[in-house]
């Protein structure tokens, strides 16, 4: 019995792409036949908020059901969606919040006896010797692998070194690719669900960035590089990698069970502040001190330590940026803070984020981005919901300081995995209703932007 259960707990990932796109194929149809009844609901006289109202967390329920039992690209898809919720109205993002916290943290883990299986394919028959006290439940499961803790013997005549065992899941490359395919085949009906996110643009992506998060061998360089940058950093911990096989990642151990998911759901104003201003820096001070972004911010990837500091996991994604975030960043953003647009405008248009053929007045351009650029011109700054909604709102809107600029501008490729780290990290800081140093942090880590 305990095998059969254990094969069960195993198909979500190693089922057949058939099945897995079955499920995913299996959500427009229960969504329209939500609608539906949401319809007849209307026409016996129920009132049309409460309708559409049931009719959304009926929807939220199932989608954010079927994409964390999938694990894999649905997952990942899901986890990414989760740090934009606080952009979106309240009456849309209410019934999904729930949902898309819980992808945020955890995910279903794989049975003892498929760790059993991949821990002797990474490490070999003896691999138990190796790993005393290896804990087959896991402490943390994500999108595609999970975390186990354990103590571990680099050498037979040294002290065990409490570690982190990171495996994938078997079938994890195959369901990865095979549901981001789906996912993109459904970016209209999650378009209509979540508006004002480009689920296309997000889709592709993740799409391009798979190959990178299923080597753990390079998930190992950037998570070393990282721990040289901040090792003697008062508040921020990356865990050193220890030993790597394509499929397994060895670490050390970080020590408590929250998350920054958990401050945003439970946490103290105080601690709001604090890990949201550690968090934010953590992302910015990567390209200068390591050369990296790291380039997954969801609020899972941040451990809350008993000491205090904020650990930072997860490296399968990160930019690589040997020079930095590009140079012309921080003037660009020292003029916006200043109120210079007509310098504003120019560099924008020198760096490609103009499109070809498009002229753009610097007075429509002040009145469409300096309320976005609030947060570098006082000392202090509060992110928060309502902030992040009006911002949103405002330039999809019709008219010159709304989607009539918009659709003017283009983020450029050099731009774009910094684009959405930097949108994912002020999500995270509105969801956290953090008061942040926000322009001491950018005069800190970004060159040319003060101009002593």
């Amino acid at each position: 019995m305990a095998d059969d259960a254990d094969e069960q707990q195993e198909k979500p990932l190693t089922g057949s792409a058939l099945r897995r796109g079955a499920r995913l194929a299996g959500l427009p149809a229960g969504f329209a036949a939500r609608t539906t009844w949401g319809i007849g609901r209307r026409l016996v006289g129920a009132p049309a908020s409460a309708v559409m109202n049931d009719v959304q967390r009926r929807t939220a329920d199932q989608v954010f059901s079927v994409l964390g039992q999938l694990k894999g690209g649905a997952m990942k898809f899901g986890q990414a969606l989760s740090i934009f919720e606080a952009a979106l109205p309240e009456e849309i993002i209410g019934p999904y919040r729930e949902a898309l916290t819980k992808l945020q943290d955890a995910a279903p883990p794989m049975g003892p006896g498929t760790v059993t299986r991949v821990m002797e394919r990474e490490f070999g028959a003896d691999w138990a010797d190796r790993f005393p006290d290896f804990e087959l439940t896991p402490a943390a499961a994500a999108s595609i692998g999970q975390v186990h803790h354990s103590w571990y013997l680099p050498d037979p005549d040294e002290e065990p070194v409490e570690v982190a065992v990171k495996i994938q899941y078997p079938g994890a490359g195959e369901a990865l690719t095979s549901d981001l395919r789906q996912i993109g085949r459904l970016a209209r009906m999650l378009g209509t669900m979540m508006p004002n996110l480009d689920v296309k643009a997000l889709v592709r992506e993740l799409q391009e960035r798979v190959a990178e998060e299923l080597d753990y061998g390079l998930e190992a360089d950037a998570q070393a590089t990282f721990a040289d940058a901040f090792e003697d950093d008062p508040m921020i911990v990356v865990p050193r990698p220890l030993e790597h096989s394509e499929r397994a990642l060895v670490t050390d151990w970080l020590p408590g069970d929250r998350s920054l998911a958990d401050v945003i759901a439970n946490g103290t104003q105080d601690e709001r502040d604090l890990f949201g201003e550690t968090y934010v820096r953590f992302l910015f001070e990567g390209p200068i001190r390591a050369g990296l972004l790291h380039a997954d911010p969801h609020p899972g990837n941040f451990r809350i330590l008993p000491d205090g500091r904020l650990g930072v996991v997860d490296y399968g994604a990160v930019a690589r940026l040997p020079d930095g975030l590009p140079a012309p960043m921080g003037p660009l953003l020292r003029a916006a803070a200043d109120g210079d647009y007509a310098t504003v405008a120019d560099g924008l248009r020198q760096e490609g984020f103009l499109r070809e053929g498009q002229k753009l007045d610097p007075d429509v351009l002040e009145r469409y981005l300096s309320p976005l650029v609030e947060p570098i011109v006082t000392e202090t700054f509060t992110f928060d919901r309502d902030w992040l909604r009006r911002q949103t709102q405002r330039l999809a809107a019709p008219g010159q300081e709304g989607m009539s600029t918009a659709l003017k501008l283009n983020v450029p490729p050099g731009y774009l995995l910094i684009h959405r780290v930097w949108a994912g990290g002020i999500g995270v800081l509105c969801q956290l209703g953090s008061t942040a140093h926000f322009r001491a942090i950018v005069t800190d880590s970004l060159p040319g932007f003060d101009p002593a």
